[in-house]
């Protein structure tokens, strides 16, 4: 298989890279649909979906992401996706375990952030109303 018949794929979190290889098909899902894209497709940028991304590496084998909401950017044979959280599994069905183990752990982790920033906010506001009270 010649290099023009593949793509290079990042696929890239805040923190890390995730995945760096070569493919030969990438499938996500924009707010627009679904889609297929392949080495020789035309450069654009999409918003993606939280979904499932599909990419056939060199050997035709399928590799599974559970994506969250990010970006897609094809140019040349470079394709670079950013997400917000991403995870891999070996097939369908331990994807979605996966999804809903990990995406599920870190949505729990944000709603205690946000209920302890909710009330240090709080404080913050009953202290200034203190201090705006008159000494007597």
């Amino acid at each position: 298989m010649s290099q023009t018949e593949l793509m290079q794929v990042n696929l890239r979190l805040p923190t890390r890279l995730l995945f760096s290889g070569e493919a030969q098909k990438v499938f996500a899902e924009a707010e627009n649909g679904a889609f297929a894209m392949l080495p020789k497709h035309t450069d654009f940028v999409t918003a993606l979906l939280p979904s499932v991304l599909i990419l056939t590496d060199r050997q035709g084998q399928e590799l599974f992401f559970g994506v969250d909401q990010g970006v897609l950017v094809k140019h040349g044979y470079q394709v670079d996706i950013a997400v917000r959280r991403a995870v891999q599994g070996e097939d369908l069905a331990s994807l979605h375990d996966t999804i809903q183990a990990t995406f599920i752990e870190v949505d729990e982790d944000e709603r205690v952030a946000r209920t302890a920033l909710s009330k240090l906010e709080a404080g913050i506001v009953r202290r200034f109303s203190d201090l705006r009270k008159p000494l007597t």
